[in-house]
């Protein structure tokens, strides 16, 4: 049985939430047992955020996850408050454009990728959160880049089917990133 928690954190506005939807999405197209449990403050834009997402071989019994096998820290905060709670073993993704501060841990795989500085790169500023999910299906063995394009078909909303082909581009960007 193969059951992978994850945590994204970060604040309002960053798309964690919409990250979190796109792995479940991922999750479900593989026929994976998933849950997807969004968390954010009352001010939303500029407030934190954060998104549980487990798939598993198996039904998920609860989904909160305690202990994330991986973490997406998307600003600093979220990395000093949720760095101590990755598994031994587990990963961490950073992204290092916002967080100058490195992993405290010599127990987990960290990697920084400076997501916020890519995207505006490529002129989509406001896909790093996608720049990341790239990185995490790279990291990540529960998810595959395979049949992304199917993926992000499903989670885009059809009055913004013009950003298809854009966030495609931007997981790619991750999912090459070395």
């Amino acid at each position: 049985m193969s059951t992978t928690q994850i945590l994204i954190a970060g604040f309002g506005g960053q798309g964690v939430l919409f990250a979190g939807k796109l792995l479940a999405y991922k999750g479900l197209v593989a026929e994976k047992q998933v849950s997807w449990l969004p968390s954010y403050g009352p001010e939303m834009r500029g407030g934190t955020a954060n998104c549980s997402v487990i798939i598993s071989d198996e039904p998920v019994g609860s989904p909160i996850v305690a202990n994330p096998d991986i973490l997406v820290a998307m600003n600093l905060p979220s990395l000093e408050k949720y760095e101590k709670d990755v598994v031994s073993g587990g990963i961490i993704i950073v992204d290092s454009t916002l967080i100058g501060k490195k992993v405290e841990r010599d127990d987990v795989t960290t990697y920084y990728v400076p997501a916020t500085k890519m995207a505006k790169d490529e002129g989509f500023a406001t896909l790093a959160n996608m720049i990341l999910m790239g990185k995490l299906m790279k990291a990540c063995d529960a998810l595959s880049f395979e049949g992304i394009e199917a993926t992000v078909q499903k989670v885009v909303p059809p009055k913004k089917a013009n950003l298809i082909d854009i966030n495609i581009k931007a997981i790619k960007t991750g999912y090459d990133f070395e």
